[in-house]
């Protein structure tokens, strides 16, 4: 009688811990299925800490209020933002390109938005503008599928603007170039022939980044911004 007690208190065990196990499994699946309305997608500026940038803090803030009722997400690109820009610059571009697919194949239905600021650009540069080399840097193209799950791009300060052979995003990407907005300050040496060093960092009071998310919201909403 003992033993068959023990044996009962063993299966009484292992039936709640398969129970257990079943319940844990299924918790991350049903939160993994939760998809945004929107996910933005941005790549801080040079030296900024990890996260967004005060920037792109700026832009998805603003892009939220715009987008009052809808729920709206936000990536980090995972990279460097260092002064090694060959090898920063691309790394960001592998992540963002990695980070687009996913989203555009875990929620279909998401509408992605692409932003970067200074380095930031161009990481989103070396992913919108087709298999092209700048420089040194090297492309990291999104496949030709994932044009229907962008719905906008926002650029601010975007090295590639200073450049004759190349320019803004608007002109330099064959796909991306019609839902794109790239935002050069007054003098901004980063972007443009100025010599105003201060002006790269005037964008979150110089009305650039509320005129990016109201094109971003335009467009999101499928409406003229």
């Amino acid at each position: 009688m003992r033993t068959f007690q023990v044996a009962r208190t063993l299966m009484v065990a292992a039936l709640t811990a398969a129970a257990a196990a079943v319940s844990v499994v299924n918790g991350p699946v049903a939160a993994a299925v939760s998809c945004p309305d929107v996910e933005v997608v941005f790549a801080r500026g040079t030296a900024d800490r990890a996260g967004l940038g005060w920037a792109g803090k700026a832009f998805v803030d603003s892009l939220k209020w715009k987008l009052l009722g809808k729920r709206v997400s936000a990536y980090a690109v995972d990279y460097p933002a260092s002064w090694n820009f060959s090898k920063s610059t691309s790394a960001g571009a592998v992540d963002a390109n990695k980070h687009v697919q996913y989203i555009a194949g875990m929620c279909p239905d998401t509408k992605i938005v692409l932003g970067g600021m200074s380095q930031g650009a161009g990481v989103i540069d070396l992913i919108t503008i087709g298999n092209r080399t700048i420089w040194f840097f090297r492309p990291a193209p999104l496949p030709d599928s994932m044009v229907d799950h962008v719905a906008a791009i926002a650029v601010f300060g975007n090295p590639s603007r200073d450049v004759s052979t190349l320019g803004p995003l608007t002109q330099i990407s064959p796909l991306y170039g019609d839902r794109a907005i790239d935002l050069c300050a007054n003098g901004d040496p980063y972007c443009s022939d100025g010599i105003n060093f201060f002006a790269h960092f005037s964008y979150r009071w110089n009305g650039m980044i509320n005129d990016a998310a109201t094109f971003t919201a335009g467009r999101v909403l499928g409406v003229d911004s």
